[in-house]
Order: C-alpha cells, then structure tokens, then sequence
C-alpha cells in the first residue's frame, strides 16, 4: 500500500537534505523558505507548493519523478539523482565531471576483465 504522498516527499527531502549534510535552517536559507516550512514539508504536514518544491528539488539535486513515483527502482533513483546534480553544473564542471566518470569506468571495468580473466585462469 502507499503511503501518504506527504509523508513519502516529506522523508525524501529530509533524507537528501541529511545526505548532503544540511541543516534544515540552511536549507531553508538556501531555498528562500522559512525554517518551519521546510520542518513541516519534511514532517509530512504541509502540501507544498510547486514554486517550494521546485526550489528544494533544485538545491537538493532531486528528480520530481523520485519524489512522486513511490515505488521507482532505486537504479532509476540514483540515475535520475546523478543527471540531475550533472545538468545543474557549468559547462566547465560537466566537461570535467565526464572526464572523470569516464576514467573510473575504464580503471572498474579494467578490473573486471583482470577479474574474469583469473577466474577463468584457474
């Protein structure tokens, strides 16, 4: 069964806002939002509105899609968390966050090969 839609934004935006180590205080502050409204978005209490949660979704690097789809796979989570911290970059920050995406790519799937090969050495 699911649960209150509040009460489901309210746990998002508090577990994201801890992941990134904010304060609600901060949060408030950087969204232009008042310190209670952000305790009472996170409590489940008040049905915020678009232009709030708009901003929330914005500074925490949140997909809306995660905040109103309860049941999204957690693979779909986190790939729709990453393009949405990635398009909130500059130019610049994006050019070097896919140089360095791509390098790890290549030193894990390195490893894996090296893995597979082992494996089969045996």
């Amino acid at each position: 069964m699911r649960k209150n839609i509040l009460q489901h934004i309210g746990a998002i935006v508090s577990g994201k806002r801890n992941e990134e180590h904010l304060t609600q205080q901060q949060l408030a502050q950087q969204t232009g939002r008042g310190l209670r409204h952000i305790q009472n978005i996170e409590k489940g209490r008040v049905n915020a509105s678009v232009e709030v949660l708009a901003d929330v979704i914005y500074r925490l690097g949140l997909s809306a899609d995660v905040l109103f789809y309860q049941d999204m796979p957690k693979v779909e989570q986190q790939t729709k968390q990453l393009l949405c911290k990635f398009a909130a970059c500059t130019e610049e920050e994006r050019a070097f966050l896919l140089k360095t995406v791509d390098c790890m790519a290549e030193q894990m799937l390195s490893r894996h090969e090296k893995a597979v090969e082992d494996k089969t050495s045996e």
